[in-house]
């Protein structure tokens, strides 16, 4: 079905600007860049999918039953994503917040042409009905700069200028609310988020991508593009992985920010590892996960392979668990995600009841932040992030959003759950207002 060549790449770096830019032509495109963060599951330092054969595109109404046929049918590697909103599929929920990115709540695309670098090794795949057009593509490739360069239709995009979508006051008043539910019993903890954005407002989605993860360099970097949808995100967590029969879960649950000086960003570290109340919430949604992955578990097989880690990026520092299973051979891949989504650590415990208070209280819909961006291999195994620290932008409406949010517990202060908020939130307010 696909025919594949390898090459050897000089300078990898170099190659994946290249390569990004020449991507740009087409209508189609997801960008998956680990920026080096070569962890035990890994497979690839980044893949490129680009140009729709055949595509998948639904509300939530039997989204998981459309997808899995999809999966099935196809044989072939797919890549997109599953929204928040898929919730509504499984439990009796809604999304009636305010929409003003309109992106589909599902969509996947079984791409004409993959390109998978590790080191220095790059591995292409074409559908063998476009094969001859490989090497006209690498010398194409080659002749584009190392420096991603800003169009001249994006050039004349002014400064853009946030906005909130609720203040800080009537933030602090939602929490409040928040914490009453958790008092009473209602739930232990629940991830509550607020959107910033931009209207009228254009931007250069390549051009800004590249800016966020510059200074962010996350394990989970994603650039998305369908038609005039575009999501740029410098996620640095992973939702779910399968490798065969082993099922990995990575939640963040935990934040402090960085310091420049060696000495206090270390104490940093340090307390982060030893605050009860981040420890807490992460154990909370490791719980959570564990009930999750059970449903469709070997009996026996659940275990924790590491518990409130703490690890370095380049704007924060995050406390990460990881979680494994494993599965039946003859589990569907699709029926592994459904009994999980969206993940513990964007939505609380209990998840159904979390779920409602937080649709109640936030403002916008969450759409496919807090979802999941990845892809499916021709095995069934796959790899998906979760949604967060990225900006959402619908080029047709001229709308540009980010959300930010934090897990919200009987131990939280809403004033210091507001500047876990702005911390999460500063990368991409620089990148956007050229701060």
């Amino acid at each position: 079905m696909r025919t594949t060549k390898t090459y050897t790449i000089d300078n990898s770096s170099e190659f994946k600007r290249k390569l990004l830019q020449w991507a740009q032509q087409f209508d189609e495109i997801l960008w998956l860049d680990s920026n080096s963060h070569f962890g035990k599951y890994s497979s690839y330092d980044a893949v490129l999918a680009v140009d729709a054969f055949t595509a998948v595109k639904t509300d939530y109404y039997s989204c998981f039953d459309k997808l899995k046929e999809y999966q099935e049918q196809t044989k072939d590697w797919i890549f997109g994503y599953l929204s928040y909103d898929l919730k509504n599929e499984m439990e009796k929920l809604v999304s009636e917040n305010q929409d003003n990115l309109e992106f589909p709540d599902l969509y996947f695309f079984q791409p004409k042409k993959i390109f998978l670098i590790k080191k220095n090794v790059l591995e292409i795949q074409y559908l063998r009905m476009i094969d001859d057009e490989i090497e006209e593509d690498i010398r194409s490739i080659d002749k584009f700069p190392s420096v991603i360069q800003v169009s001249n239709e994006d050039s004349s995009c002014g400064k853009i200028k946030i906005r909130l979508r609720i203040t800080k006051d009537v933030y602090k008043e939602k929490v409040q609310q928040m914490l009453t539910h958790i008092h009473r019993g209602d739930i232990y903890e629940a991830n509550f988020c607020q959107e910033f954005f931009a209207e009228n407002s254009c931007m250069a989605p390549l051009k800004t991508y590249d800016h966020l993860n510059q200074i962010s360099k996350p394990p989970f970097a994603a650039f998305f593009r369908m038609n005039q949808q575009y999501l740029l995100s410098a996620s640095p967590e992973r939702y779910l992985r399968r490798e065969g029969n082993k099922i990995i879960s990575q939640p963040i649950k935990g934040t402090a920010k960085r310091s420049a000086i060696i000495e206090d960003d270390k104490k940093l570290v340090a307390a982060l590892e030893q605050d009860p109340k981040e420890r807490s919430e992460n154990v909370m949604i490791v719980d959570l996960v564990r009930n999750d992955l059970s449903r469709t578990a070997i009996k026996g097989s659940i275990n924790v392979e590491e518990l409130c880690k703490v690890y370095t990026f380049e704007q924060v520092h995050q406390m990460i668990s990881t979680v494994v299973s494993e599965i039946d051979p003859k589990t569907s891949p699709i029926d592994v995600i459904k009994t999980t989504f969206p993940m513990g650590s964007m939505t609380g415990a209990p998840k159904i009841s979390a779920m409602q208070i937080i649709e109640n209280l936030e403002e916008s819909k969450r759409g496919l932040y807090s979802g999941a961006v990845g892809y499916f291999t021709p095995k069934g195994d796959f790899d998906f992030n979760v949604v967060i620290r990225s900006i959402l932008y619908n080029e047709a409406k001229r709308y540009i959003s980010y959300t930010v949010g934090g897990a919200i517990t009987a131990k939280s202060d809403p004033d210091k759950e507001y500047e876990e908020c702005l911390i999460k939130a500063k990368a991409m307010r620089e990148v956007l207002e050229g701060l």
